[in-house]
């Protein structure tokens, strides 16, 4: 089971919210739901596993749905559609892909109609992680055409923004070798776990979920604390009062932090060396990765690296080849590019509009 997914049911979402049929039951329950979530999580293409969110001890996914499609929603419910299309009309809407890039959301996508209107069928000829070209149609939703209308735009809205960091970090990651890709928390709130479940669909990590599932020394951590030696210190004497058995990376900005870490590695626990802004821009855009270079050789594979700072798709590959352990971006998340997809019920009038604009 992934926690996070299986919850009690809730009421309606709001009044009115019914896309055209009665649905007077209400919301699925909370086993309805689950068996309908991890179906789709665990679909598979050609063979291919899918890829799974990632574990939070108190994040709903479930909830996030329903407060998208609530929000979209509101009071009256969608009242084009309502006022357009009758209420037993079917639909079929295909989803098609107007730039290149990596596909994310295809599970979520599952979820958001399934939660709105389980009735809904839909037939996907990728998964999560496939590479789609620009004017590829990739799969499509059939049933109820006023439910289908209404979740339209919540399912692209999780799907352009997961396949935009899908196709960044695929990239990065694929830049970074032999390092591994992580992203950081600098996520949209609200969606952390959706964009790191979309770095993980990328090819990439994640790092910490949160603030409570790895320590992160950090330079004002280890201002107020007194120096490195002391956070070091207090932190292993934390964890072991806790019976806490997590992960600790403490932030290091020279050579001699790295060194002082080093000198207490047998007092302390320390699993992961953080070497931030170790990378510099030289006049000519080039970078100096010598300071960095020579971080990693010190260490010399008794804990894990990092580094952090002037990571982009052009520098990565030269970070990477330093022989640190993971490269982190804060970039894969807080500001990526949405992914262009729509989804048409007359999907031959959007290819054809698609080519005279450029866009299909």
């Amino acid at each position: 089971m992934l926690r996070g997914y299986g919850v009690p049911a809730l009421p309606r979402i709001a009044k009115g919210f019914s896309p055209g049929r009665s649905n007077s039951s209400g919301l699925s329950s909370s086993v309805g739901w689950r068996r309908q979530a991890m179906a789709g999580v665990s679909k598979s293409v050609n063979g291919a596993g899918a890829v799974p969110p990632p574990v939070h001890p108190t994040y709903n996914l479930r909830e996030v749905i329903q407060l998208a499609l609530s929000e979209d929603a509101g009071d009256r419910g969608d009242v084009s559609c309502l006022a357009t299309i009758p209420a037993e009309m079917t639909a079929e809407a295909r989803f098609l892909a107007k730039e290149n890039g990596v596909i994310a959301g295809i599970a979520l996508a599952d979820m958001v109609f399934q939660e709105l209107d389980p009735s809904l069928k839909t037939d996907w000829a990728v998964e999560d992680g496939s590479t789609v070209e620009k004017g590829q149609v990739f799969g499509k939703v059939c049933g109820n055409a006023r439910s289908i209308l209404t979740a339209e735009r919540v399912v692209l809205n999780f799907m352009q923004r997961m396949s935009g960091i899908a196709t960044a970090t695929k990239k990065m990651a694929d830049a970074a070798k032999p390092a591994r890709i992580l992203e950081t928390r600098k996520t949209a709130p609200g969606l952390r776990l959706i964009d790191k479940w979309a770095v993980l669909i990328g090819g990439g990590e994640n790092h910490r979920m949160g603030l409570y599932d790895m320590v992160m020394v950090k330079d004002n951590h280890i201002a107020v604390a007194g120096g490195i030696e002391n956070a070091i210190f207090a932190v292993t004497k934390y964890l072991e009062e806790k019976g806490l058995d997590i992960g600790v990376e403490v932030e290091t900005r020279t050579l001699d932090e790295v060194r002082r870490v080093l000198a207490i590695l047998d007092k302390g626990k320390v699993t992961r060396i953080m070497l931030d802004n170790m990378v510099s821009t030289q006049a000519n855009g080039d970078i100096d990765v010598g300071l960095l270079r020579e971080a990693v050789e010190i260490v010399g594979g008794r804990v894990q690296t990092e580094a952090s700072g002037n990571v982009t798709l052009s520098t990565v590959g030269k970070i990477g080849s330093t022989g640190v352990t993971y490269i982190s971006s804060g970039a894969l998340t807080h500001s990526v590019s949405a992914l262009d997809i729509s989804c048409k019920v007359d999907i031959d009038l959007a290819l054809a509009v698609g080519k005279r604009t450029n866009r299909a």
